[in-house]
């Protein structure tokens, strides 16, 4: 539909290269500056500027077209954020021979500038050093491009913004665009996150937006779709009748380390449970989309955040290790959860009954990210195979990606005994010489590319923080408390209560052992 004039318009596809290839993307010849604000800080050095390394490596950036901008606050020389970067800067595979001249030609595109995020002057210099190169390059006004990435605070992105806004956009629309990247997080509930939507929202238009979540430019989170909804056998099993349960999952096997203060203004469904997993289960649940138009997906996506029931206090299990609160930076009497398992439940056609297990936690017993899909037990089931345990879909995301089925086959040998067996699916073994790119390169690719389809829309934000504010209050509140756990444990035991009498079957004596090559 024509924006605003509420007449229906027919619109043009571009012709498909191949038929496999499903993206339509036409590059595009205006020159491409990449401001990196908050340049001297951690994210900008350990995600940023080597995810633009990779990038610039396999050839996607060209040093002919492209030029990256540091802007903070440290007074520093261009050499000096050079040789801050160069360390966290590693080799791709198979490019090990070439590497420090890699390197050394990426650095050179780097220029530093430096200024304050809420001053006319630093971004009056910043805009200026842009300009340069987009007439060194003989650009077109109007036809270069701008991408700003905010590796800040989000405190400091409405001033940012509006600095942008008010100094650094580009000049005329000839096919050129000023696009900002935002880290998460957005926000610390509802209200917070409405009013740093809206604040953004009054400078930006929605497409120039790209709310980054990295759980989305991960392997096997974008496999998802793929899997779902480009194998018919899959089709008929993906709901109520046959899915006893879901589980989503994000365990890490150390705790704050030094992050304990920030982290505790926070807490671990802040942190991980409202965005990445919540972003998971939505590709989990969501129906199928029109198109794999970024909108029509993300339309889909927000139609399930919208069905979640509100989340019932029998249904959370919050913990907090021992030891959390001797990091001098955490106050002593922190309610602040490390771990937590809840259910989240849908009300729709398909999933209604189905519940969706969030577990995520700090200092346990394994580092893993992983979907596990339960099927029901075999009705009418003659072999006794109850005690084996059930059909589960299992999807590793890391580390080690992969996706198994674990079912049940007949022991080999003369008796006829049955077992729990997987058909297996190890990125490692079947894709050995395909490197997997991080995540972050592949959304500052799209971002580049601009396809929103892997960042976050405002409303699927409201929607998202809409299902958690309740609950975050009542333990910002004190009403519940997180329960004590020891480190390098399951986390409390109540949690695997909480999923046992929600539905979930554990089964005894199988173990998936990652296949070595």
């Amino acid at each position: 539909m024509g924006s605003g004039s509420g007449q229906w318009s027919v619109e043009n596809r571009a012709p498909t290269r191949n038929d496999s290839t499903v993206s339509e993307y036409v590059p595009e010849t205006g020159c491409l500056s990449i401001i990196v604000l908050g340049a001297s800080g951690d994210l900008a050095k350990k995600k940023t500027f080597p995810a633009l390394f990779h990038l610039y490596r396999q050839g996607f950036i060209q040093s002919q077209d492209v030029h990256i901008f540091g802007y903070a606050r440290s007074k520093i020389s261009d050499d000096d954020l050079r040789a801050r970067i160069r360390g966290y800067l590693t080799p791709c595979k198979g490019c090990e021979k070439t590497h420090d001249e890699d390197v050394v030609q990426f650095l050179q595109l780097i220029k530093y500038v430096s200024g304050a995020y809420d001053t006319e002057e630093g971004f009056r210099s910043l805009d200026k050093a842009i300009s340069e190169y987009e007439l060194s390059k003989n650009s077109t006004e109007g036809s270069s491009r701008r991408l700003f990435y905010l590796a800040l605070p989000p405190s400091v992105y409405p001033s940012v913004c509006k600095m942008i806004k008010s100094y650094c956009m580009n000049k005329s629309d000839l096919g050129g665009w000023t696009r900002i990247v935002v880290e998460k997080p957005f926000g610390r509930d509802l209200d917070s996150a409405e009013e740093l939507s809206s604040q953004i929202g009054e400078l930006f238009d929605e497409p120039q937006i790209y709310r980054i979540d990295h759980y989305l430019g991960k392997e096997l989170v974008q496999n998802l779709m793929v899997l779902r909804f480009a194998n018919r056998f899959f089709l008929p099993l993906w709901n109520r009748d046959n899915i006893s349960n879901i589980q989503i999952v994000f365990r890490e096997d150390f705790g704050t380390e030094g992050r304990g203060g920030y982290f505790d203004q926070y807490g671990i469904i802040r942190d991980i449970i409202q965005n990445h997993l919540l972003q998971v289960l939505c590709l989990v649940a969501m129906e199928k989309p029109v198109s794999l138009k970024p909108e029509h997906v993300r339309d889909e996506k927000v139609k399930v955040l919208q069905s979640v029931l509100p989340i019932e206090d029998s249904e959370v299990v919050l913990g907090q290790y021992e030891g959390y609160t001797d990091d001098p930076t955490v106050p002593d009497n922190s309610n602040t959860p490390t771990f937590a398992t809840m259910v989240l439940r849908i009300h729709n056609e398909r999933w209604e009954g189905v519940p969706f297990i969030m577990k995520a936690g700090k200092a346990l017993n394994s580092r893993k990210a992983e979907i596990r899909v339960q099927f029901k037990d075999v009705p009418g089931d003659i072999y006794k195979c109850k005690k084996q345990g059930r059909n589960e879909f299992v999807i590793r995301l890391q580390p080690s990606e992969a996706m198994y089925m674990k079912l049940t086959v007949k022991q080999p040998g003369l008796e006829m005994t049955t077992v729990q067996s997987e058909l297996d699916l190890s990125y490692g073994q079947r894709y050995q010489e395909t490197i997997i790119p991080e995540a972050y390169e592949r959304l500052i690719l799209d971002t580049i590319r601009g396809d929103q389809q892997h960042f976050v829309r405002r409303d699927e934000l409201k929607a998202a923080w809409q299902i958690f504010t309740p609950l975050l209050h009542k333990i910002d509140r004190g009403e519940l408390k997180s329960l004590p756990y020891k480190p390098g444990s399951r986390g409390p035991s109540q949690a695997d209560q909480l999923a046992e009498k929600a539905g979930y079957v554990q089964t005894h004596g199988y173990i998936w052992i990652p296949p070595t090559l």
